[in-house]
């Protein structure tokens, strides 16, 4: 039997859909502008080739942003820092830390405008500081202004995002912020560092970027979150294997530019200002060390506002089941 045309055609666009549902992602991921290593398998779509899993990759400016994103359900597996995974762990949010990203060091830090009339950190009393709240960033800078004796009433802290950030700074509508690339490099052209989160790491107040995972997602496709820890491992030991090697292949530069923002001349300083730990360093971390970071991270953020409560325990916001280097 023969179909009319309208009918044929309503057929083919159905058949159509139906692939479409199949080719469909499944699962969204939310990455952020930090630089690693593992953008370079990003980019040349290995997290795909070995979980077999079709990505969505969606750019957030904060971990906020991923949050609210993974609450929804919008996002099943998201990168963060320490800070906003303290609030979301804190909030009751169903997630889990399967991988410790990167431990922050010099990539982050408290730049000043030159022309602002910083020279040292009483200088910072009165003055407006970008950051977006919630975020490492703002976890520093409290730590900060803390270490240096300073009330945080007594100076402005406006709560930007990072793209907001480089536009302010550009404006001079803001003396001084504490962020991360692309927006650290933009400042650090016409600014002088005032400290950085390895600087205030050693000091006491470490702090860490995360991915984390809908406990529901994780429950029912251990098999993707294990090849993704797996995919982001490999990648960092390729690194670490010989850093200057890999620096020397443009292509490697090239890919962290491209999903990163940061200029290739900085890339080199911004990956040796943090520690990429490898899978016995993950090990060990995704138990105690972690669930005391969170711990210790939220008790701040409660002395300081940003939340209600500490939780009596964030162990079941922490998992190492996932490493299988």
């Amino acid at each position: 039997m023969t179909l009319p045309a309208p009918l044929r055609l309503f057929t083919a666009l159905a058949l159509a859909g139906a692939a479409f549902f199949v080719q469909a992602a499944d699962l969204t991921v939310a990455y952020q502008t930090t630089v690693d290593p593992a953008k370079v398998a990003q980019v040349d779509g290995t997290y795909e080739k070995t979980s077999k899993a079709s990505i969505d990759w969606r750019k957030f400016d904060s971990g906020a942003d991923v949050i609210t994103a993974v609450a929804s359900g919008d996002v099943q597996i998201g990168y963060l820092g320490s800070s906003p995974l303290a609030a979301a762990a804190t909030r009751k949010l169903p997630v889990e830390t399967f991988l410790i990203a990167t431990q922050i060091g010099a990539a982050e830090a408290l730049v000043a405008r030159e022309g602002s009339g910083i020279n040292s950190p009483q200088d910072l009393i009165g003055k407006k500081i970008a950051v977006p709240f919630v975020s490492t960033g703002h976890y520093s800078l409290l730590a900060a202004l803390k270490q240096w004796n300073i009330d945080p009433s007594k100076v402005q802290i406006l709560n930007l995002a990072p793209p907001a950030i480089i536009a302010a700074w550009k404006r001079g509508d803001i003396d001084a912020t504490y962020v991360w690339d692309p927006a650290l490099g933009v400042a650090k052209e016409n600014g002088k560092v005032l400290i950085t989160s390895g600087e205030l790491a050693e000091k006491g107040a470490p702090t860490f970027d995360a991915w984390i995972v809908r406990k529901d997602f994780a429950a029912k496709h251990p098999e993707i979150v294990k090849a993704f820890a797996k995919v982001t491992l490999d990648a960092y030991a390729d690194y670490r294997k010989n850093p200057q090697a890999w620096l020397a292949d443009k292509a490697n530069v090239d890919k962290l530019v491209k999903l990163s923002g940061a200029k290739a001349a900085d890339i080199p300083g911004l990956l040796q200002g943090n520690v990429f730990p490898l899978a016995a360093d993950q090990v060990a971390a995704l138990g105690a060390p972690t669930t005391k970071a969170i711990t210790d991270t939220a008790t701040f953020l409660k002395e300081q506002g940003k939340v209600d409560a500490v939780l009596p325990d964030y162990a079941p916001y922490v998992s190492a089941q996932f490493i299988t280097n």
